[in-house]
């Protein structure tokens, strides 16, 4: 028998559910939680920013803008540990297929990060943010979801 896992993420949250071949209920078996997800750039410590000098003694100094925003970053790095721990258990055998529901920037994320023999047992993608809809209202919108 082959064991579906479902995941769905944001840049907070991601939870890994499995379905029951029985019933097709879902057992939730890990909650990852990514606090920075949940915050505005300004209040993620982020990196000082890097300061550049004109030619001249009369030149003022000026701040260099970094070309990803801290929020990103966190869900960068929070992306990476997410597709890292799927491939950690895949290794261990403990899923045959996964599906994967994730706010849509997330989704992009979580793909690029995860490993070519991760990416062979997904089954299905969908670009939607359910990840903080209760189990039972979750039930429920993935079985009304063509899979």
């Amino acid at each position: 028998m082959q064991t579906t896992w479902i995941l769905t993420a944001d840049s907070s949250r991601a939870r890994i559910f499995e379905l029951s071949p029985d019933d097709g209920h879902l057992q939730e078996i890990e909650d990852m939680l990514n606090p920075e997800g949940r915050l505005m750039d300004q209040e993620i410590n982020a990196e000082p920013k890097g300061r550049f000098y004109g030619k001249g003694e009369r030149v003022m100094g000026h701040t260099a803008e970094s070309d990803v925003e801290p929020t990103q970053k966190a869900a960068e790095r929070f992306s990476k540990r997410v597709a890292d721990h799927l491939d950690h258990c895949r290794n261990e055998h403990r899923f045959d297929k996964l599906r994967v529901v994730a706010a849509p920037r997330m989704l992009g994320l979580i793909r690029e990060n995860m490993s070519k023999e991760v990416q062979k047992m997904v089954e299905e993608e969908v670009a939607k943010d359910i990840s903080s809809m209760k189990e039972h209202d979750m039930e429920e919108y993935l079985r009304k979801y063509p899979h």
